[in-house]
């Protein structure tokens, strides 16, 4: 890996071992019908993310250390740079502005709150719930 890439982070696949959050990564346009339908049941949280983006990165780590919703939400994450087709359809289907990073949560098939960059804040989201 190259200087670059360490300090800026690679466009390889997000590794989120470390992460308490059980994340399911968001790769296949047929899974926003199955966001919307488990929405109608459990509020779902879409990360979107840019590996290539030290905000991004920042952000998720950040949200990562806070977030405490395991049992609460459906966490999905989706790597933008290698999804951008889903990211385009998000934004079309639940009527938001593309950001990067952002986060949505998704409730009865609707975005209800999305915020991007230092706005991202897990206990905010909580409070949303």
């Amino acid at each position: 890996m190259s200087v670059f890439s360490n300090i800026f982070g690679g466009s390889e696949k997000q590794d989120n071992s470390n992460s308490k959050i059980n994340w399911i990564p968001l790769n296949h346009l047929e899974q926003l019908d199955e966001i919307v339908a488990v929405s109608s049941e459990k509020p779902v949280v879409i990360f979107k993310h840019s590996t290539r983006c030290i905000i991004s990165s920042m952000a998720l780590k950040q949200f990562e250390k806070e977030y405490d919703l395991e049992d609460k939400v459906d966490a999905y994450f989706l790597d933008l740079l290698g999804y951008r087709a889903i990211s385009n359809d998000i934004a079309s289907r639940f009527g938001v502005y593309h950001q990067s990073p952002q986060l949505l949560l998704i409730k009865d098939g609707k975005a209800i709150y999305d915020v991007s960059h230092e706005s991202i804040d897990a206990g905010e989201l909580k409070a949303k719930l």
